[in-house]
């Protein structure tokens, strides 16, 4: 199947017809003039952001169709000429700005705005001019810039003398063959230039001294990989009759389960008000749910790279860096494509195209059994999913995300990570304890994703509660003469001072979130089940910087009560902020957590040790979870689902 798009697309409204949707194009212009006009707006302003500000839950759960939909929106400001920031909450449809609060960048815990695409420029320009840099580069026999990529960094947070207040980047430096060589193959290892984005000048220079640089080319595009393998036979996923699910505006339909998509620039992908049909009734199960953080920290202590953590939704916005999806290449089958209305530095609207992929997929058996009763009579069922994804690139890396819905109930979501591993420069044969040597003299550190997601419980309803269920073997005794039994044990998390969770595979922990005033036939809270697939925590150092800005990496899960300005774990700037914001900053007091609205912050994610299949590009590598129902439908949901239809695939 080429790789181009064929099917039909989906754009917003002009105007939005629910309270949830998307910002439109419209809108995105009208909070730029409504901004200029209250004299917020100056020719050396930027919009480092600009989304929606939903509503809380409770006003749309009042929602009823045609009812009038109020829109406002938060708009990040910063003025580049002097550094200053400020937060505009702009009342679209009254068309007024109805809150400003300046951010106080120059004050702790200093926080800035996230990063506009325009800073990458400036620090590439900065780096290149800089004359310490130019030597520094000279002294290793590089004189010809022409394929040098000064990559910008987020500089996160270390105290440094001088850097507290500054809007900065930092600067690694790699080289290229030619304009379209893999410059991760060719780090210039020992220089690291800090540059600070207003001034617009190289503050910092740090050279550790010279380091052959990589010579071996990390080429990975089919001219320079041997002739391509000729006994892979076509694959077709056909549809005939088109796919079966629906979509209206945001609303999305599919085998009785209903959603709003939405997308913005941070967090990408955004699921809201997911339930599902039982009977006569539409059940609720998420409120919202997205990703809502991710942070990659880096495990090589030298002076150039221990600073390195990124915070990919905070710092480089997610939605902002979604790729144009393509047919055949990204999505298989039959694909409705969804464009992304997001905003440029200047405050001014543009399309993402394809930035949202929705497709089914066949994921093998759901159901069988033989009657060995009855002349082995065989009945069974086949399991198929809606898949609602984007990807988006980081630098070097390029990261999947898929929200999964199955026939039987069960929502997943599978982050896949792929691109290249970034990579630093050792004496070739040296090796490291801190990472693989992937080719001569090419270090790949060894480092973690930490994905948080955000999960805006709604289970039957908002009054929910959660407990942690371990299975627990029973000492052998009086109740287990033959020491076989074991139990399952639930702990309800009755208030915040212990919300913060690790999950335990060796008494297969997971967390039932329940709704007691909702009962099944068997007379139990209806509930569901958050099923982890943990790995390590974060792995830095309690103290460090990395871990007071990544704060909510050191437990798998989180539960905190719901409120509308809880957005992200990390707090809402946590670009260069000290730490403590976000989750830490809401458990400071203890608020109970029983039959209330609550928010679960699940982290999860890998701990890579690159190999040397990973070079020079990356198979992906699979993180996820799964939210299974637990006594929410009284029996298998699945039932309904129809036999294989005479002349399909299933033979005797």
């Amino acid at each position: 199947m080429d790789c181009h798009d064929t099917t039909a697309h989906g754009t917003a409204a002009e105007s939005a017809a629910h309270p949830l949707d998307d910002l439109t194009a419209a809108e995105i212009t009208a909070v730029r003039r409504i901004l200029e006009e209250a004299g917020r707006v100056a020719e050396t302003t930027r919009f480092p952001l600009v989304l929606l500000d939903e509503p809380d839950r409770a006003e749309v759960a009042a929602y009823r169709s045609g009812d009038p939909v109020r829109r406002r929106v938060r708009a990040t400001l910063l003025d580049t000429a002097t550094g200053a920031a400020g937060e505009a909450l702009v009342d679209v449809t009254a068309g007024a700005v109805v809150a400003w609060r300046d951010l106080r960048t120059d004050q702790a815990p200093y926080g800035q705005p996230p990063l506009l695409f325009e800073d990458y420029e400036i620090c590439d320009r900065v780096v290149k001019a800089d004359p310490g840099w130019r030597k520094a580069m000279a002294d290793r026999g590089i004189t010809d810039l022409d394929l040098v990529v000064a990559a910008p960094l987020a500089a996160g947070s270390f105290d440094i003398p001088g850097e507290a207040g500054r809007r900065m980047l930092r600067s690694l430096t790699f080289l290229r063959c030619d304009e379209g060589d893999n410059p991760f193959a060719h780090p210039v290892a020992g220089l690291l230039a800090d540059v600070d984005l207003i001034e617009q000048r190289v503050v910092r220079l740090l050279d550790t001294g010279v380091v052959p640089v990589p010579a071996e080319c990390g080429r990975y595009e089919a001219e320079f990989t041997g002739p391509p393998r000729t006994d892979l036979r076509p694959l077709e996923i056909t549809q005939p009759e088109g796919p079966s699910f629906t979509l209206e505006g945001t609303l999305l339909r599919w085998q009785n389960w209903s959603l709003r998509v939405g997308f913005n620039a941070r967090e990408g992908l955004v699921l809201h008000q997911v339930s599902h049909r039982d009977g006569d009734r539409d059940r609720p199960v998420l409120h919202r749910a997205s990703l809502a953080e991710m942070a990659v920290p880096y495990a090589e202590p030298s002076p150039t790279r221990n600073w390195v953590c990124y915070l990919d939704a905070g710092e480089y916005l997610l939605g902002r860096n979604a790729n144009a999806l393509r047919l055949g290449c990204d999505c298989l089958g039959e694909i409705r494509y969804l464009d992304a209305v997001l905003t440029d530095d200047h405050g001014r609207p543009y399309t993402a195209p394809n930035a949202i992929c929705i497709h089914e997929e066949d994921v093998g058996l759901l159901w069988k059994h033989t009657n060995i009763f009855d002349d082995m009579a065989v009945q069974s069922r086949r399991s198929r999913r809606l898949v609602v994804s984007y990807i988006a690139t980081l630098g070097n890396y390029d990261y999947g995300f898929y929200w999964y819905l199955y026939q039987d109930g069960t929502i997943a979501f599978e982050a896949k990570s792929t691109g290249l591993v970034q990579t630093s420069g050792i004496e070739p044969g040296a090796g490291s304890p801190y990472g693989t040597e992937i080719a001569p003299g090419l270090l790949a550190p060894y480092h973690q994703h930490l994905f948080c997601a955000r999960l805006d419980m709604a289970v039957d309803g908002q009054h929910n509660t959660v407990e942690e269920v371990d299975v627990v073997p029973i000492p052998t005794g009086p109740e287990n003469p033959h020491g076989n039994a074991f139990t399952a044990r639930a702990t309800v998390l009755a208030d915040t001072s212990q919300a913060g969770r690790l999950a335990d595979p060796s008494v297969g922990r997971r967390w039932r979130i329940s709704n007691p005033g909702s009962r099944n036939r068997m007379g139990e809270p209806v509930s569901y089940t958050l099923v982890p697939q943990p790995g390590p925590v974060l792995l830095s150092q309690p103290g460090s910087s990395v871990a007071r800005r990544v704060a909510f990496g050191t437990r798998h899960l989180w539960v905190t009560p719901y409120r509308p300005e809880r957005r992200y774990p990390d707090g809402d700037y946590p670009n260069q902020h000290q730490g403590g914001a976000g989750i830490p900053e809401w458990l400071a007091e203890e608020e109970p957590l029983e039959d209330t609205a609550l928010t679960l912050w699940h982290v999860f994610g890998p701990t890579h040790l690159p190999r040397l299949e990973d070079w020079p590009v990356m198979p992906v590598d699979l993180a996820g979870f799964t939210l299974r129902p637990t006594g929410f439908f009284d029996r298998n949901p699945a039932l309904d689902l129809p036999a294989t239809a005479p002349g399909g695939h299933c033979h005797s």
